[in-house]
């Protein structure tokens, strides 16, 4: 597949890419997309909830009444689940939810999911490009022109940029990641990838 490099203004450059068949045009696998989708959100959870067992809480162990005779049932402690206050039975402890993941499954996840971008022509190359300063209007503007689409754009850059970086932090459908930062999820999650000339050739080197 070729496609064309745009200038910001929306213009062609005149140059012409060929996307890499080994990183854009695999055999896609569904079941390692999902493998690494799963490892990557379950990393993403911090696994520090935590309620109080019937040792932690602050309650007396006196005995509330004698073992037999009260009419009721027995009772040791206020500590109890069933009264109000009481520990929690089998609640939430501190733990790690990540797993891992094969490094060629990952690979192959991620160049699944960049194969369907490219089938699904929501790809689109733009000459690199630098920021004077943090600008959300002029970085809208730049997406705008070369039709990016105004939902869920996924921007990867070559290298990093604090200045393109700040300028898309206020924008909630507008991500912008370096071609190091690259994921599964964040490929799926996106309805459209803009990346800028020579992002290809760093994940073609990858393959290698």
């Amino acid at each position: 597949m070729e496609l064309s490099v745009y200038k910001i203004d929306g213009s062609e450059s005149g140059k012409k890419i060929v996307l890499d068949e080994n990183v854009f045009g695999v055999q896609p696998n569904d079941h390692a997309i999902y493998l690494d989708v799963v490892q990557y959100l379950a990393n993403q959870r911090q696994g520090t909830a935590k309620t109080k067992d019937r040792s932690e809480v602050a309650y007396s162990t006196k005995k509330l009444g004698r073992q037999k005779g009260g009419g009721g049932a027995r009772h040791g402690s206020l500590k109890a689940n069933i009264f109000v206050g009481g520990g929690r039975v089998f609640g939430p402890v501190p733990r790690l939810y990540r797993n891992k993941l094969n490094k060629k499954v990952k690979a192959l996840a991620r160049f699944s999911a960049l194969t369907y971008k490219a089938q699904e022509n929501a790809i689109t190359f733009v000459e690199p490009f630098t920021m004077e300063a943090p600008k959300t209007k002029e970085l809208m503007q730049i997406l705008a022109n070369i039709k990016a689409g105004t939902r869920k754009v996924l921007v990867v850059l070559p290298e990093n940029s604090a200045n393109i970086y700040l300028s898309s932090r206020n924008l909630p459908e507008v991500k912008v990641i370096t071609v190091d930062e690259i994921n599964t999820y964040a490929i799926m999650n996106s309805n459209s990838l803009v990346l800028v000339d020579g992002v290809q050739d760093i994940l073609s080197a990858r393959v290698r």
